[in-house]
């Protein structure tokens, strides 16, 4: 399942880009390079993602690490999808 998509839509959503996160891409560095993902933006796209692909994250899966790229994000998804079965 190619997650690429969708986790940029929520990303776009999330921190209000206006288009600008559909056309980033796997390796596109977002937490510290990307000034709109402060703290606040980062919970606000947690629950994107976990309304999105109905799945919740745990306290434990959460890392900096797994939003340092795009694809470390859709990573994170992909193994919160696997673990739940969603």
């Amino acid at each position: 399942m190619n997650l690429l998509p969708d986790v940029l839509r929520v990303l776009d959503h999330s921190l209000s880009l206006k288009g600008r996160a559909l056309a980033f891409q796997g390796n596109t560095r977002l937490l510290g390079d990307l000034p709109e993902l402060d703290s606040m933006a980062v919970l606000a796209f947690i629950e994107g993602l976990e309304s999105h692909f109905g799945v919740t994250f745990s306290d434990d899966s959460i890392t900096s690490d797994s939003f340092a790229t795009v694809d470390s994000v859709c990573a994170l998804v992909q193994s919160a999808i696997d673990e739940q079965g969603t």
